[in-house]
Order: C-alpha cells, then sequence, then structure tokens
C-alpha cells in the first residue's frame, strides 16, 4: 500500500511538471528558493556549535517553532493543492485504519518534508554536540519531524472542509493582510533588538515559554537534557509526545470522516468574478461591504485620501522638529495622525455613493447593517498600515515597553472617529466630486453644513480621546508612569464611542433615508 501511494505520488509529480510550462517554470523557481532556504538555514543551524548552550537553545528553540508553526500555517494562507487528499483513495477501497499512516509516510517524499527533516537533523546535531544523549537526540528530532509533517496533513484536511476549493485573491489578500499585522511587528522588533554578543532576555523569555509548547518542545528537549535541567526536560518530553499522539488522532479523525462523509450537495449557483461579494456573508450588511471593498480599492476619490493620510503625517513632524522637540518626542505624532485621519475619512461615505445609494433606500436596508457594512473597508486597510505604523514609531523611539500606550491611543482615535463618521455621514453630507471625476476637482455646495460633519468628526475625536491622550503624553515623558492605563482608556473609549456612533447612526438613517436619496440626487 506504501509503495502504490508512492508511486502514485512521484506520478503526480511528473505529471505536473509534463503540464503548463509556466506552472513548470514556477514549481521548478520554488524548489531553488526552498533548497537555497534550506541550505542557509542548515549553515546557520551548525554555526551555533561555536556559541553557548543557551544562546544555541534559544534560537534553535525559536526558530524550531517557527518553522513547525509555518508547516500549519502555510497551506492556510497559499492555498496549496493537496495531492494526497483522502477523499482521492475512497475509490481504492483502502483500509481507514492504514491509510492515515500511510499518507503520514507519502508526504514525507516531498521538498518542504525535506527540507524539515534536514533542519531539524542540523539542529539534533548541534544538540548532540552539547552532551545531550545521542538516542535522545534523534527521537526528539523524529517527534519534531512528524509533528510537522502532521500539522501539515491537518491542515490541508481542514482547507478542504471550511475554505472554498478555488480560493479568491480577495480571501488570500485578508490572509496576506492578517499575516502582515502580526509578522511586521515581530520581525522588527527582534531586529531592533541589541545583541551585544548575547541573547536579549525577551527572547530567551520567549524560547522558555516555547519549549513548554506543542511547536517548540520537541527542540526544547535536548537542550534541557545538556544544560542538566531533568525537570524541564521532562515537562518538554511530555508536551511533545503529547502534542504528537494529539496531532496524530486529528489526523486520523479527519481521514475517517473524509472517507465516510458526504458532504450534502447545496443548490447554491455558483458565479465566476464575484470577488468581494462571494466572500463576504450573504446579507444586506456584506453586500453593503463588499461594494464598499469595490469603491475603496478602485476609486480614484478613495485612493487618492488614503495616499495623502501617510505624508500628511510626516509632514505634521517638520514644525515640531524646527520648534526643537526631540525627535524620540515628535517621532510619536505621525501614528496619532494616521488613526485620526483614518477615523475621519468615512464621515462623508453617503454622499459618495452617488446615484447608487437608492438600492438601500428600495431594499429596506436596516441602518445598523448600513452603518457597519460602511466601515469593514477603512478596518482592512487602517489596521496592517497602523499595526505597521506602531512598529516604525517604537522602533524610532527606541521604547518598546511603549508599545501598550500606543495601542490604546490608535484606537481611541481611530474607533472614535469612525463613530462620529458613522453619524456625521447621515445628519451632515456634503457634495463630493462625481465618479469619474478629478478627485481634486471639488463642486460648489449651496450650504455650509458639511463643515460641520468635517470639522465636528475631526475636533470630536480629538476632545472625546483627551485623557488617552494625556495618560499616553505622561508615559511618553515619564518612565514611572502607568503604561496600562492609556491601553484601557483608549480601549473603552473608542470602543465605546463606535458602539454609540454606529447606534446613533443607524437610528438617523432609518429616519432620514428618503432625504439622503433626495440630497444625493440633486447634488
Amino acid at each position: 500500500m506504501v509503495a502504490h501511494v508512492l508511486r502514485l505520488r512521484l506520478a503526480l509529480l511528473a505529471g505536473a511538471l509534463r503540464g503548463d510550462r509556466r506552472q513548470t517554470l514556477r514549481m521548478v523557481v520554488a524548489t531553488l528558493f526552498v533548497v537555497l532556504g534550506t541550505i542557509l538555514a542548515i549553515l546557520a543551524v551548525m554555526s551555533l556549535r561555536d556559541s553557548s548552550v543557551g544562546t544555541a537553545s534559544t534560537v534553535i528553540v525559536l526558530g524550531g517553532a517557527l518553522f513547525v508553526f509555518g508547516f500549519f500555517l502555510g497551506p492556510v494562507i497559499t492555498d496549496t493543492t493537496d495531492q494526497l487528499d483522502p477523499r482521492r483513495f475512497a475509490v481504492f477501497g483502502v483500509d481507514e485504519r492504514r491509510l492515515p499512516g500511510v499518507l503520514v509516510v507519502a508526504a514525507l517524499v516531498s521538498v518542504p518534508s525535506l527540507a524539515l527533516v534536514a533542519v531539524v537533523a542540523a539542529a539534533a546535531t548541534v544538540g548532540a554536540s552539547y552532551g545531550a544523549p545521542v538516542v535522545l537526540t534523534v527521537a526528539a528530532a523524529i517527534v519534531a519531524v512528524l509533528t510537522g509533517v502532521l500539522l501539515a496533513r491537518v491542515a490541508m484536511a481542514l482547507n478542504a472542509l471550511f475554505l472554498p476549493e478555488r480560493r479568491s485573491r480577495e480571501l488570500t489578500s485578508l490572509f496576506a493582510l492578517t499575516l502582515i499585522v502580526v509578522a511586521v511587528p515581530v520581525g522588527v522588533f527582534i531586529a531592533s533588538m541589541r545583541w551585544n554578543g548575547d541573547v536579549p532576555s525577551p527572547l530567551r523569555a520567549a524560547a522558555s515559554f516555547l519549549g513548554f509548547s506543542p511547536f517548540g518542545a520537541a527542540f526544547a528537549l535536548p537542550f534541557a537534557v545538556a544544560e542538566g535541567r531533568l525537570s524541564d526536560a521532562w515537562a518538554s518530553g511530555v508536551v511533545a509526545l503529547l502534542t504528537l499522539v494529539g496531532v496524530a488522532g486529528l489526523w486520523a479523525f479527519l481521514v475517517r470522516r473524509a472517507l465516510t462523509t458526504t458532504v450534502r450537495p447545496t443548490s447554491v449557483r455558483e458565479r465566476p468574478g464575484l470577488g468581494w461579494f462571494a466572500l463576504m456573508p450573504a446579507n444586506a450588511f456584506g453586500a453593503i461591504a463588499a461594494r464598499s471593498l469595490v469603491y475603496w480599492l478602485r476609486d480614484r476619490r478613495y485612493l487618492v485620501n488614503m495616499i495623502i493620510v501617510p505624508f500628511a503625517a510626516l509632514i505634521s513632524v517638520v514644525p515640531l522638529l524646527v520648534a526643537g522637540v526631540p525627535m524620540t518626542h515628535a517621532a510619536a505624532l505621525p501614528i496619532a495622525v494616521v488613526a485620526l485621519f483614518f477615523g475621519w475619512m468615512p464621515h462623508n461615505d453617503v454622499a459618495y455613493d452617488s446615484t447608487a445609494f437608492w438600492t438601500h433606500v428600495a431594499s429596506g436596508v436596516s441602518g445598523v447593517a448600513d452603518r457597519l457594512g460602511r466601515l469593514v473597508p477603512i478596518l482592512l486597510i487602517a489596521l496592517p498600515v497602523l499595526a505597521v505604523g506602531i512598529t516604525l514609531t517604537l522602533t524610532t523611539i527606541g521604547r518598546w515597553s511603549l508599545v501598550s500606550v500606543f495601542i490604546g491611543v490608535t484606537i481611541s482615535l481611530f474607533f472614535s472617529g469612525l463613530g462620529l463618521s458613522s453619524v456625521a455621514s447621515v445628519l451632515a453630507p456634503y457634495a463630493v466630486t462625481r465618479p469619474g471625476d478629478s478627485p481634486f476637482q471639488q463642486p460648489q455646495r449651496s450650504s455650509s453644513r458639511g463643515a460641520f460633519g468635517q470639522a465636528g468628526t475631526l475636533l470630536g475625536a480629538i476632545v472625546l480621546s483627551l485623557p488617552t491622550l494625556w495618560l499616553g503624553w505622561r508615559a511618553l515623558v515619564d518612565v514611572d508612569a502607568s503604561l496600562v492605563a492609556p491601553l484601557w482608556t483608549g480601549i473603552a473609549t473608542g470602543v465605546g464611542v463606535l458602539l454609540v456612533g454606529v447606534a446613533v447612526g443607524a437610528s438617523a438613517y432609518d429616519r432620514r433615508g428618503e432625504q439622503l436619496m433626495e440630497f444625493i440626487e440633486t447634488t
């Protein structure tokens, strides 16, 4: 049975190589990158033999945990086609009890799995060089490899169950944004550390935690024995074995479910090219969110506003530097300005709809669905930008302990602006450039009520955020000030204003729907 599956795996690989030239070229290039990355990783790991056991342990545990976690995360993000999908073998009458193990053995015959084996073998060699028993080191390496391969198998199975077979680029973009929000701050934080020939204490603490986690326990076991920490070694060993058994059991369950469960067919008609509409929920909120996303990502009027925000934030620092404000203090302003303007941007979103707004009124869309749906685009755009902006700000200031302070300040300004914008776009809309016209062209306006929406949203977000701004400023200039107070004050202020603003804006929308449509038709 194993030989049959391996032959099938090799046949599928050969067929892919004989297929489309572009696909073959992509496969060859990807393989070369994996091989090159594996060689560099092995060289880096082997170089740890010249360092202390503590340094080698920290680096290998962190890198190994990240490597194993990548085996689980990779199939979810990249939408990799599973050549060993258990459902492909249902027609062969395969024994359900043997198939999970056979597929795991076949999964070892792949470029990523071989790369994992090579890197783990290098880590095991380093662990043995520090005095860890060879048998224990080899056993831990086998557990690490099997855990990584099984996690990849589980991710593939979950992919087939819960995610669409043909991944849209919109869904891939959401995964990429999530990865940016998490990976960029962590990467910049690690890169900004001062090593001075030793591992920084935050990384040691992280490695100590991951040494008892399912992802890093197998890597920490040999080094714990080499350092004489037998209690830690027992704990890591138990966690590693329980993780392997648990993931193997989950994989066996998913294989059995794939072979014995038939998904009930639905009568949904799939239409190509729906983009965000196919990804969002099939209700009024999802439709408005999808349409707003299309506007925000394609309409020049929105794009110009988004491009101007970072430049306005950077320019705001110049007067402070000219006035002699220290760079460590002036650098805190741009991210606050970005958060403020991102929250302010939807304050006239209804007017940008132009004649399309009649679909909301004619279909009886509720005010809550309209208000929340319009906030989805700016949330998806602003959150990654703010995450990267906070990272760059902390790098410039050089105090990563202020991360909670900046999170609280940006949440307060951003969410407060969104809440006030949800009210202003209904109560104080004003004429804007029509679709297709130059975004720098401003139409004539017969009333000045639009100024109240513009200024009220901007100033209101600042006024409501004053407590958070004050606490944040104290934390910036006084090292003894509380770092937690700005975080919770900002979260309470921002979330509270957002919820109240959405509720008030929804109520106003339900009352003034026809008036808004009349305003849009006549401006």
